[in-house]
């Protein structure tokens, strides 16, 4: 009985080998790379949560049909008829990214450098000093998604992160100043960066320049961004678009680590 099973599981491997051509081989493997890096290229934004919202639109879809739901079917139906349009119009932005990562050999997702805590503390000490100076600044800590795809590029400073070299760029003397810091893989990557300003309605009016940019850049993707106002020295830390003030080194710290473990 054993035997003939495994007599009927050779054959049927002797025929699928017979059957599948090299051709076949590497057509998949060249279909699978490509859905595997666009997988990566979205990691960690909020076209995840877009393709999330289709796939449950799409069982509500499969619902309707079985319970023979007409008006729910009807509306679902003709959106899926589109869904060619649909995807270009919800990750248009995607595709750009896709084409501008060709030649940068973005085969690997990025290492999350935010668990080495000599980086955190160097991080929090910087914003404790400028928090006590009343200086404004504004740090985006990368994880998963590249933001640069994001972001108005600044000056490319790919230094050891310390607490004096973030605290000297934000200095009023400095050129750096207004802009952004980004950290990426552990290291001080580029300064004098500009985000994008959230275009949430229910933000509150009363942020300033640097909360709406923190917020705007958490909404794209997965990265945490700290401010420190210049008006009254309060750390603010943003994540998945929404920000929470009033935070002291040890909530900060707590923040930082609890999210670079999820």
């Amino acid at each position: 009985m054993v035997g003939s099973s495994i007599d009927s599981i050779l054959k049927f491997f002797g025929d699928l080998v017979r059957v599948v051509r090299l051709t076949d081989v590497i057509d998949i493997l060249i279909v699978a790379l490509l859905i595997y890096q666009i997988l990566v290229l979205i990691k960690g934004t909020r076209s995840v949560q877009i393709l999330a919202s289709l796939g449950a639109l799409f069982a509500v879809f499969v619902f309707s049909d079985f319970f023979q739901m007409r008006t729910v079917r009807a509306i679902l139906g003709n959106m899926f008829d589109n869904l060619f349009i649909v995807f270009i119009l919800l990750f248009q932005n995607d595709i750009r990214r896709v084409f501008t990562q060709v030649g940068r050999s973005p085969f690997f997702a990025r290492a999350n450098a935010l668990h080495d805590s000599q980086l955190v503390e160097e991080v929090i000490k910087s914003c404790v000093s400028l928090s006590n100076k009343k200086i404004g600044a504004l740090i985006v800590l990368e994880r998963q998604a590249d933001v640069l795809d994001f972001v108005e590029p600044g000056t490319i400073v790919d230094s050891q992160c310390t607490k004096e070299l973030i605290t000297s760029i934000f200095l009023p003397v400095s050129p750096l100043h207004d802009g952004a810091v980004v950290i990426r893989k552990g290291r001080i990557y580029m300064a004098g960066c500009f985000l994008p300003l959230t275009l949430n309605p229910l933000t509150s009016k009363s942020m300033g320049t640097r909360h709406r940019a923190a917020v705007g850049l958490t909404e794209e993707t997965d990265a945490m961004c700290i401010v420190v106002s210049e008006e009254n020295g309060q750390i603010s830390l943003a994540m998945g678009g929404r920000i929470n003030h009033q935070l002291d080194a040890s909530q900060l710290r707590r923040a930082i680590l609890e999210s670079a473990g999820s």
